[in-house]
């Protein structure tokens, strides 16, 4: 059985997803296994996906990945989530942290918990209770506690970094695993005549790489799985209408705020991701209700740093392949499909590929029946991460412009309207055990843009009503004492940055408990 064993991978593409691929390879099967992966100078790399979200933190483990070297080598920040302004109308602002509100109390949830007392009477804003929410919003950071009493152990957190810089740091660990990088083109793919299968790809410097599999990280382009296989691809843009993005990069400010924010536009959207030497800027829009040269005067009029360099233009279609693994083809990243970075999902769903890829890892022959589980289980991650971009879009109240009159009126996905209305319904959020998007933070995008339950689980009402509202209020006052015990921003990067391995990873946690 042995000898079907796949004895060498062929990347076709570098860039955030490659040199992830490339990493995650070389370092669980190096060196049994050979990895090479071919990519060209001339072609760039998209690179805004600088944002992440707390997933990442399997994908560091998983290579070992040493948080200081890291940061230091990708510019990186600390991220905490992600704050939406004038989203749910002009001049409104929420924000969607990472990690959980309030604390674990037995019985119900803390979410109905606080419904239950807004019913009698409490006026606190949830805000209150995400310790992430006020830290951020404060400029301060704090990392998670393992202590299930400690105040801390409610937050998550990830990171904001360079793009270019993060493939840069992979592709040197990469190369010390034993990946071979070659350097051009693809001009040539030789087929199976009978199976089809990919063979090997030919480039213009006349390399010949064979395979026994080939990993598509070709981006947009999707150069095997579209190009050589027709996977075919299911177009979402007339849930999540965006096609064109302007990116822009500005100088930084004097606070690193410890997350990405998200404006809305009259067209779309603008994001914004503090770097330490620089600030990131975006416009997501459609080009149905904007042109690319009002996209980019808006975007240059809203930075609050001088611009860097001269704003660059991306086109896609938001959507996902029919198949994200075909034959002996595996699709990961762009080319896979793609969903907007308005929660800054692009490089989550690369590490999902590899984890999936990773969990039904192929013989030579490849068998069809992992194929299909790889392609059933993708895609559900990117239907459930689509609804959650889409609730953004079609939950405002408060805007008038063309596209947001198209996204509040549009008919949406049957998964969706369920969610929303059982949430309307009993405050309860329908998600699955393996969803990206857990309950936490579909309470706060649900609750920001300002969909409200009508009631709550009927096991608050168990609840002695002045207990209840006495455990919230020292939650809120344990939240509020704890802001100024912890570090600004731009103290807890240097704590990790200018410390070597060990204080980069054993940072003893302040024992705020709840």
């Amino acid at each position: 059985m042995h000898n079907k064993r796949i004895d060498k991978v062929v990347i076709l593409g570098g860039g955030t997803a490659g040199w992830m691929t490339a990493a995650a390879l070389a370092k669980l099967f190096s060196p049994r296994i050979k990895v090479a992966l071919v990519e060209s100078d001339e072609i760039g790399i998209v690179g805004v996906g600088e944002a992440t979200i707390p997933t990442i933190h399997w994908f560091n483990e998983l290579i070992e990945l040493n948080e200081a070297e890291f940061m230091r080598a990708t510019q990186a920040s600390f991220k905490l989530g992600i704050e939406f302004v004038d989203w749910t109308e002009p001049n409104h602002r929420y924000f969607h942290p990472f990690g959980q509100f309030g604390a674990t109390l037995p019985g119900v949830s803390f979410h109905h918990r606080w419904l239950r007392a807004r019913r009698d009477g409490l006026k606190t804003p949830l805000s209150a209770y995400s310790l992430a929410t006020q830290l951020a919003l404060d400029g301060r950071f704090a990392k998670p506690a393992l202590d299930p009493k400690s105040i801390l152990s409610t937050l998550g957190y990830a990171y904001h970094f360079d793009a270019a810089l993060y493939a840069r740091h992979l592709r040197t660990l990469s190369e010390a695993q034993g990946v071979v990088r070659h350097e051009g083109k693809v001009v040539h793919v030789d087929q199976h005549p009978e199976t089809g299968f990919v063979t090997a790809l030919t480039t213009d410097k006349g390399d010949r790489l064979e395979g026994d599999l080939f990993i598509d990280c070709s981006g947009f382009r999707a150069l095997l799985i579209e190009g050589v296989l027709g996977a075919g691809y299911d177009d979402w843009s007339h849930w999540l209408p965006c096609d064109r993005a302007a990116a822009v990069p500005c100088a930084r400010g004097e606070a690193i705020t410890p997350y990405t924010r998200s404006t809305a536009r009259d067209a779309g959207w603008q994001w914004r991701i503090p770097l330490r030497h620089r600030t990131g800027n975006g416009y997501v829009y459609s080009s149905n209700f904007t042109s690319d040269e009002a996209a980019a005067e808006l975007l240059l009029a809203n930075l609050d740093g001088e611009r860097l360099a001269d704003p660059r233009f991306l086109r896609f279609t938001a959507g996902r392949r029919r198949k994200t693994w075909d034959r002996n083809v595996v699709a990961i990243g762009l080319s896979a499909g793609f969903l907007e970075p308005l929660e800054s999902t692009s490089i989550h769903l690369i590490q999902s590929g590899i984890a999936k890829l990773l969990a039904l890892f192929p013989d030579s022959d490849c068998d069809p029946g992992l194929a299909g589980q790889f392609n059933r289980l993708f895609a559900l991650d990117m239907d459930n991460i689509k609804d959650f971009l889409i609730l953004h879009y079609h939950a405002t109240s408060g805007r008038h412009e063309p596209l947001w009159e198209y996204c509040r009126h549009m008919p949406l996905p049957d998964s969706l309207v369920e969610k929303e209305s059982v949430y309307r319904r009993s405050g309860r959020v329908l998600v699955g055990t393996d969803d990206l998007f857990k309950e936490a933070s579909w309470i706060a995008v649900l609750s920001g843009q300002g969909i409200d339950p009508g009631d709550y689980n009927p096991l608050a009402d168990m609840l002695d009503t002045n207990s209840n509202l006495a455990q919230l209020e020292h939650i809120e006052q344990v939240i509020a004492r704890s802001l100024p015990t912890l570090p600004v921003h731009e103290q807890a990067i240097l704590a990790v940055i200018g410390a070597g391995r060990q204080g980069a990873q054993d940072q003893p946690a302040p024992g705020h408990h709840a």
